[in-house]
């Protein structure tokens, strides 16, 4: 019962993995991390990425336009930008390494420390994947919320808000914790380190002469 409790815990750490990698990396490149709508046109929609800038109109045009210098942006979108980057690599890291460990291959069968070190490793590269999500995300969002309530701003100038991809880094960033943690702790499961296989029969032969008995043949005495 353990054993099965184990692997149905690394199918849903993987699962979990998978999606917060494919979310992180969808994250880190569309052009949502805020959004402005202008009151003086509101048939605008203005959205910032890490990227590029996009300006969505009424009639569905999509007009983008990369940022000119990455020295030119602002502290929060330079380190996010790198750490996301940072983030999209350890997550391929971390499936992989935790693919290579789990129950159902058969890679490193012979050397159950080896499968437990690789699945533990995708764990902790996972994990480590899932912080660098979250920081970068929590940070922009941060520098939003204090941009946004700053009384110093004249109320008639826009304000940038939320975008989706903010909502979509933190629940990347906590799908590829969790996924980390689940493979982690399985590691230590006792299905991972196969079981010894059976000893190796002599053959009758081979038990007389490690025993010491000389077998000869019946008509060993026969002279021709």
């Amino acid at each position: 019962m353990a054993g099965g409790w184990w692997a149905k815990a690394q199918a849903a750490g993987m699962l979990l993995a998978l999606l917060g990698w494919i979310s992180s990396c969808v994250t880190t490149f569309v052009p949502l991390w805020k959004n402005l709508n202008l009151d003086l046109n509101e048939l605008e929609v203005w959205n910032m990425g890490l990227w590029q800038v996009c300006i969505t109109q009424e009639e569905g045009v999509v007009e983008c336009q990369a940022h000119g210098s990455f020295l030119a942006l602002p502290p929060e979108l330079r380190i996010s930008r790198l750490l996301m980057c940072l983030s999209n690599g350890l997550g391929l890291l971390g499936c992989l390494l935790a693919a290579l460990g789990l129950e159902g291959w058969r890679t490193c069968e012979d050397k159950p420390g080896r499968k437990r070190q690789l699945l533990l490793g995708g764990g902790v590269a996972l994990g480590m994947a899932g912080i660098t999500t979250l920081v970068p995300v929590s940070w922009v969002a941060y520098i939003t919320v204090l941009d946004f309530w700053d009384e110093t701003v004249p109320d008639i100038v826009p304000r940038w808000e939320f975008g989706e991809a903010t909502f979509l880094g933190w629940f990347a960033g906590a799908f590829l914790a969790a996924g980390g943690l689940l493979l982690a702790c399985s590691a230590g499961s006792t299905r991972t380190a196969s079981p010894p296989g059976p000893a190796c029969r002599q053959a009758p032969a081979a038990r007389g002469l490690a025993g010491g008995r000389h077998l000869q043949p019946k008509n060993a005495d026969l002279v021709i």
